[in-house]
C-alpha cells in the first residue's frame, strides 16, 4: 500500500484540488510577517547584508524556540495590498510551453524571466496562495515570481486565476522528486526559494536530493524559506492506527501524505545541501476556531537559510 502511495501520489493531489479547488487554503498575508525578505523593496545586496549582520545572532527577532510552548492566539493577518500600477518589460510566457520547456537544458540569457533582477520560486505553490500575496503586494518592476507543483489541476487553477500575470510570473508542474526534470531557470539564478508545507509531503528518503537540487539554483546569498510541521504538531496526534506508513510519515484519508520534522532533521537536509543556517525555530501556537469551539495545539517549524557568499558548491 505504501507503494500505491507514491506511484499514484499525483492522483491524490489531483483529486485534492479537483474537490477544493481554491477554497481550501486562505491567502498567506502572513508572509510578509515571518518572511520579510519577500516584501518589497528587497534586493540581492540587501538580502546579503542581512544575512552577514544576523549570521552573529543565529535566530533574530524571533519566538522563543526551546523555552516551551508559547501559547498564541492566531488572529488571520491582515496586509494591506497595493494595485499593480506597473508591468515589466518581459514578454508574456505561453502557457502552452510549461511542460515542454522543464525538459530542457537552459540557457543562462533564454529563460522566463531572464530580465528581471529579483527571482522567487515557490515550490508546491498549489493554488497561489503564496504566489498572489507576493505580487499583488511587492511591485518591484524587477520582480519575477516562478511556482511550481505537483499537481496539474493546481498549475491550472493558477494560471485561469484573474491575478496571474504571465509578465510576472511562470507557472510550471514539476515533480519536487524527479531527478530527471530541470527546472526552467538555470543554476545560480533566484534570489528566494520557498518551501512552505510541500516538504513534509514527499518521502523521507528523497527529501535530500531534493533540497540539494534546489539549492544549485540559489544564486551566493540567497535564500531557502520554510515553514513546515513540527514533531508532535496536533495533527499527528490526531493520525489513527494504521495510517503510519514509517518512523513520523503519514497519510491522510484522502491518500495525501505528510512527515512531521524536527529542527535538527531539517538543519541536517539544509546544511548537507551547502546552506548556513540564519533561523531555524519552533513556532507553538494555541489555534483557536471560534465557529467549532475548538482550541488546537500546533506546532510548525520555520526555517531560514543562506547560500554563502563564497560558495563551493556547483
Amino acid at each position: 500500500m505504501p507503494v500505491d502511495y507514491e506511484v499514484n501520489a499525483h492522483k491524490y493531489w489531483n483529486n485534492f484540488y479537483k474537490i477544493h479547488e481554491n477554497g481550501f487554503f486562505k491567502d498567506r498575508h502572513w508572509l510578509f510577517t515571518e518572511f520579510p525578505e519577500l516584501a518589497p523593496s528587497r534586493n540581492q545586496n540587501h538580502l546579503k547584508d542581512w544575512f552577514l549582520e544576523n549570521k552573529r545572532s543565529e535566530v533574530p527577532q524571533c519566538r522563543n524556540n526551546e523555552d516551551g510552548p508559547s501559547l498564541i492566539m492566531e488572529e488571520q493577518h491582515k496586509c494591506s495590498s497595493k494595485s499593480l500600477e506597473h508591468k515589466t518589460e518581459t514578454p508574456p510566457v505561453e502557457e502552452n510551453v510549461t511542460q515542454k520547456i522543464s525538459d530542457l537544458e537552459i540557457c543562462a540569457d533564454e529563460f522566463p524571466g531572464s530580465s528581471a533582477t529579483y527571482r522567487i520560486l515557490e515550490v508546491g505553490c498549489g493554488v497561489g496562495n503564496t504566489v498572489f500575496p507576493i505580487l499583488q503586494t511587492n511591485n518591484d518592476p524587477g520582480l519575477f515570481v516562478y511556482c511550481c507543483d505537483f499537481s496539474s489541476t493546481a498549475i491550472e487553477l493558477v494560471q485561469t486565476n484573474p491575478e496571474y500575470d504571465p509578465s510576472r510570473c511562470f507557472a510550471f508542474v514539476h515533480d519536487l522528486c524527479d531527478e530527471g526534470k530541470s527546472y526552467p531557470v538555470p543554476k545560480g539564478s533566484l534570489d528566494i526559494i520557498i518551501l512552505i508545507f510541500v516538504l513534509s509531503a514527499i518521502v523521507p528518503d528523497k527529501m535530500q536530493k531534493a533540497i540539494n537540487r534546489l539549492s544549485r539554483l540559489l544564486k551566493p546569498g540567497g535564500m531557502m524559506l520554510l515553514r513546515d510541521y513540527g514533531r508532535y504538531d496536533m495533527a499527528q496526534l490526531r493520525f489513527k492506527k494504521g495510517q503510519c506508513l514509517s518512523g513520523n510519515f503519514y497519510v491522510r484519508g484522502d491518500g495525501t501524505r505528510v512527515y512531521f520534522f524536527t529542527q535538527e532533521e531539517l538543519d541536517t537536509l539544509f546544511t548537507t545541501a551547502g546552506l548556513e543556517k540564519v533561523q531555524n525555530l519552533v513556532d507553538r501556537r494555541l489555534q483557536v476556531n471560534r465557529g467549532k469551539q475548538l482550541t488546537m495545539y500546533r506546532v510548525w517549524i520555520q526555517c531560514k537559510y543562506c547560500k554563502p557568499l563564497l560558495s563551493s558548491t556547483s
